[in-house]
C-alpha cells in the first residue's frame, strides 16, 4: 500500500508543462522617428610615447673597458648597451649559454677573468660583474 501511495504522489507531482502563450503581434513603430544627431567623435589624447623614445644619457655615455674585458669585446670606448650586446654575441658565438638552464652562462677562460673566477654566472649577475670592468 505504501508503494501505491508513493506512485500516486509521483504521478500527481508531474504536472503537464504549460504551453507558452502566443506572442502578441508587435505594434507598428511610428514612421516619424526623431533623428538623433551624431555626437562628434571624442579626440584621443595625444600619446607621449608616440615619438621615438630617448635613451638614458647614463647608458649612452662611452665607457672604457678594462684590459680583461677588452680581450672579449675590444678596447674601444662604447656605451654600456653596446658592451652588453658584444658580450652576448661572444657568448652565442662560443655557445657558452647553458643548455638546460638558459639563464646561466658557462664561462670560458676569457669570461672567467671578467666574472671574477666564477665558472657559472646568471645573466642578471653578469651585467653587475661586467660593470666593475668599465671606467
Amino acid at each position: 500500500m505504501a508503494t501505491a501511495k508513493k506512485a500516486a504522489k509521483k504521478s500527481a507531482a508531474k504536472k503537464p508543462a504549460k504551453k507558452p502563450a502566443a506572442k502578441k503581434p508587435a505594434a507598428k513603430k511610428s514612421a516619424a522617428k526623431k533623428a538623433v544627431p551624431k555626437k562628434p567623435a571624442a579626440k584621443k589624447a595625444a600619446k607621449k610615447s608616440a615619438s621615438k623614445r630617448k635613451p638614458n644619457a647614463a647608458f649612452m655615455k662611452a665607457m672604457t673597458p678594462s684590459a680583461v674585458l677588452a680581450n672579449v669585446i675590444g678596447s674601444s670606448p662604447m656605451p654600456r648597451t653596446e658592451v652588453t650586446k658584444k658580450i652576448w654575441d661572444y657568448i652565442k658565438k662560443n655557445k657558452l649559454q647553458d643548455s638546460i638552464n638558459r639563464r646561466l652562462i658557462n664561462a670560458d677562460e676569457k669570461l672567467r677573468a671578467v666574472f671574477g673566477g666564477k665558472g657559472k654566472v646568471s645573466m642578471f649577475e653578469m651585467t653587475k660583474l661586467v660593470s666593475n670592468h668599465l671606467k
